[in-house]
């Protein structure tokens, strides 16, 4: 048993978006076999409820507070310095004394770095992995090209900062991890130095726990057809998902189906998304259990136009036996097709003319969704995937036992 370093940028717990799903997970597989020391961050009050589950659960933490408006001021600082605006957000003089103290009282073993801005934190003399998850740099890009001046230059700076700090920490790492093999491919056509340095470590689903429930409740009014997509509604890629799916393709679908109404479930929706709810759109914002919204749904929708990589949201779905439609890059992250549940939508025409099938063909969509669920239960195990950094961990464990 290794004494591990574990360094996540947002409280691991509960699993309820997709990088903390991943965190979670992650946490929980690095526990079979070793002790976890975890520093981590909570930027959201409502996950302060939680703290009582994730000590119990990992007695060896630290959890630093981040105020995200006061954090986005403070990272403005690096404006002057040239970094990126991301390692001045999570600055935490807290963290870095905790990472200190832990290794007086401790001998750690090796960093396992959850997010690429908390390397920052890793002591340099440990044999570090990391899990990028994805590649942040090029959202920023993408963001910026989704974005007028001032904030598209803006963005366009972070995307490059934060790039240069990306390709210093893979280098440094003995094995970097990101979601998905086009990830792998992106991050080392922008980072040739680290060919052969990256490898991709796939999401999983808790197929016992995303399951169908013929005792679950459901949450629809009668006479209503609920199409729903899920997320957390303060994520921009998630807001412009909506946003676009509201504006662009309910208009087509009212016209044939007054009755259908677009469910957004959601933790801390923003102004944008609030602004949507109507008398054919809910805005639920949190709600304790998102399973019977899937189980229940007359359809389910992913329209993640700036997006890319494994997406928990549909995996879920999927493993709630729906059938899932979704932009044609998170498709093929997953792999499966239409015959295993999992449609092709390029544009709202698109997104117009699979939705109605769902809604007119029940009991064939019905049936996709018993291959959904084959689908994910038995490509996606978590154990399965996460297993994969198990021999980068052995082989860093004996680096630093040679040091």
């Amino acid at each position: 048993m290794a004494n591990l370093l574990y360094l996540v940028h947002r409280l691991p717990y509960p699993p309820n978006k997709g990088d903390k799903v991943r965190s979670f997970h992650l946490l929980k597989h690095l526990q079979k076999n070793h002790r976890v020391f975890l520093g981590t961050f909570i930027d959201d009050v409502d996950d302060e409820i939680h703290m009582p589950t994730l000590k119990a659960m990992c007695p060896d933490v630290y959890v630093g507070r981040i105020h995200p408006q006061f954090a986005k001021i403070k990272s403005l600082g690096k404006l002057v310095t040239g970094e990126a605006l991301t390692l001045g957000y999570y600055r935490h003089a807290g963290l870095q004394q905790w990472v200190a103290k832990t290794e007086h009282m401790v001998t750690l073993d090796a960093t396992v770095v959850f997010s690429s801005a908390m390397a920052m934190f890793a002591p340099k003399h440990l044999p570090m992995l990391v899990d990028f998850v994805d590649v942040d740099s090029a959202k920023w890009a993408q963001y910026a090209d989704n974005r007028t001046w001032p904030m598209s230059w803006l963005y366009r700076r972070e995307a490059q900062r934060l790039l240069t700090f990306e390709r210093r920490v893979a280098a440094a790492s003995c094995k970097s991890f990101f979601v998905t093999s086009n990830e792998v491919k992106l991050f080392e056509s922008l980072a040739p130095e680290c060919v052969d340095q990256v490898e991709a470590l796939q999401n999983g689903v808790d197929a016992e726990y995303f399951q169908p429930d013929p005792a679950c409740a459901n949450p629809f009014a009668a006479g209503e057809v609920p199409i729903v997509f899920t997320g957390a509604m303060d994520y921009w890629p998630n807001i412009d998902a909506v946003a676009w799916f509201v504006g662009d393709v309910m208009p087509h679908l009212l016209t044939e189906r007054p009755e259908i109404r677009f469910y957004i479930v959601g933790r801390s929706p923003s102004a944008a998304v609030r602004a949507l709810s109507g008398p054919n759109v809910a805005v639920t914002g949190t709600v304790h259990d998102v399973r019977p919204y899937l189980q229940h749904a007359a359809a389910v929708v992913a329209p993640l136009r700036v997006a890319r990589g494994i997406q928990n949201k549909i995996l879920e779905a999927m493993a709630m036996g729906q059938a899932v439609v979704t932009v044609p890059d998170c498709a093929d992250a997953i792999g499966a097709d239409e015959h295993h549940g999992l449609f092709r939508a390029a544009d709202s025409e698109a997104f117009v003319s699979v939705v109605q099938r769902f809604l007119s063909q029940p009991q064939t969509v019905k049936h996709l969704g018993q291959s959904a669920r084959a689908w994910v239960t038995t490509k996606f195990s978590w154990d399965a995937h996460l297993s994969g950094l198990d021999v980068y961990l052995k082989s860093a464990l004996a680096k630093g036992d040679s040091a």
